[in-house]
């Protein structure tokens, strides 16, 4: 093996992407070696650059799922800017795209009508709904989908004025998850058979696979988990507890064999083990306000390291509840040596090693692009003169 070969070395995506699940899914093969060229709007570019200025006035949102990329503006209303396109994908390996439902297909990249011109490309369409059905064409954003996925009727607390979104864009992530690993399948595909293949991902189907474990637990009309905030809906104790300094210690019971620990080294009451109303799990469900007053006023009595500390002490799973900061300052990710930098129009930001580490190889983590930064590098690639980018970008081309 060549010393830190990437899996994806040689690789080139070509992606007309905005906001997160397409270029989420694009970033993590471009961590894997791919050489991943965003299209983005001449003078606007992907509108998630201007979501906000947090990060040294660049978007967060952006930061987090767009290094290692090249970005070329391109403005595809402009014929020559198709010519363009064309002649990226001729030599392009995937075309990854979340336009709006259908403005794919009307520019000529369907999949039928790329695969006819470039057998061996792979195209990936990520969309709200997916294509075909009723809702084929109807917007899609990430709090959307989290309500029609029924996430939003899990989440939260117990009034229906208490639901709650995900902190983070989960619809999205999980678009941009499956993307990516459908990506790497068809590129096995593709080994096999020597021909590109189609793959279609919706934000609905992607966060109804994670809805799962609700779904099936409200199987054939059963009542489904009721929202229990930050405690788990249908196991206790499991969820977050005050502690005597004002502290919030979040745990988890998993088993017998646990709850006896913890009624024994935690509360020191041994024979609330054994007590009727809490003596298996279902019956601490139900009786889930007497047994947290319980705890609570046992845990009024500590601070949140001594409950911790009992918690460890009885090998009971246990966390602390961090805020951002805390999450940024995280012991176990220093220690790990899970912090990068990365280049961006910003300087040097800190970015987060990608969770599956190979040993064979190191991730490509290079810097965050700003706006057309590699149009003309791009474009004298192709064989495009001085004077010949000069005059697209007079004409707003690129």
């Amino acid at each position: 093996m060549t010393a830190n070969q990437r899996p994806l070395d040689g690789i080139t995506v070509v992606s007309l992407e905005h906001a997160i699940a397409a270029p989420f899914c694009t970033r993590q093969l471009a961590d894997l070696g791919a050489r991943v060229i965003k299209i983005e709007r001449p003078g606007a570019g992907d509108f998630a650059r201007g979501y906000d200025e947090r990060v040294r006035g660049l978007a967060s949102h952006f930061v987090w799922t767009n290094r290692s990329k090249e970005s070329l503006t391109l403005d595809l209303k402009h014929d020559e800017a198709g010519d363009i396109l064309e002649t990226l994908l001729a030599d392009a390996d995937v075309l990854v795209q979340n336009l709006a439902p259908g403005a794919a297909a009307r520019r000529g990249l369907s999949f039928e009508a790329l695969h006819e011109r470039f057998p061996r490309l792979i195209v990936c369409d990520i969309s709200g709904y997916g294509e075909g059905g009723p809702y084929e064409k109807k917007k899609a954003y990430d709090l959307l989908i989290q309500s029609e996925g029924g996430f939003l009727s899990v989440t939260g607390g117990p009034g229906d004025d208490q639901m709650a979104k995900a902190g983070c864009s989960i619809a999205d992530i999980s678009a941009g998850m499956y993307a990516y690993s459908g990506i790497l399948s068809a590129l096995l595909l593709r080994g096999k058979t020597g021909q590109g293949s189609r793959i279609d991902v919706s934000m609905l189907e992607s966060l109804v696979e994670w809805m799962g474990y609700p779904m099936y637990y409200a199987f054939d009309g059963a009542p489904q988990p009721p929202r229990a905030g930050a405690a788990h809906s249908t196991i206790y104790p499991y969820g977050p507890f005050p502690t005597g300094d004002g502290g919030t210690v979040m745990l988890g019971l998993q088993n017998e064999r646990e709850w006896a620990a913890f009624c024994d080294k935690v509360l020191l009451t041994p024979a609330l083990a054994t007590d009727e109303r809490f003596s298996a799990n279902f019956k601490r469900s139900e009786n889930r306000d007497e047994l947290r007053q319980i705890i609570v006023d046992s845990f009024a009595q500590m601070s949140a390291e001594a409950v911790i500390q009992r918690l460890e002490d009885a090998q009971i799973a246990s966390a602390r509840v961090n805020d951002m900061q805390g999450v940024w300052d995280h012991p176990q990710l220093k220690a790990r040596d899970s912090w990068r930098e990365v280049d961006s129009p910003a300087g040097k930001l800190p970015s987060l090693l990608p969770p599956a580490r190979n040993a064979a190889f190191t991730p490509r983590m290079d810097a965050v692009p700003g706006l057309g930064q590699h149009s003309q590098e791009i474009l004298d690639q192709l064989g495009y003169s001085a004077d010949a980018i000069d005059s697209l970008r007079a004409r707003g081309v690129i």
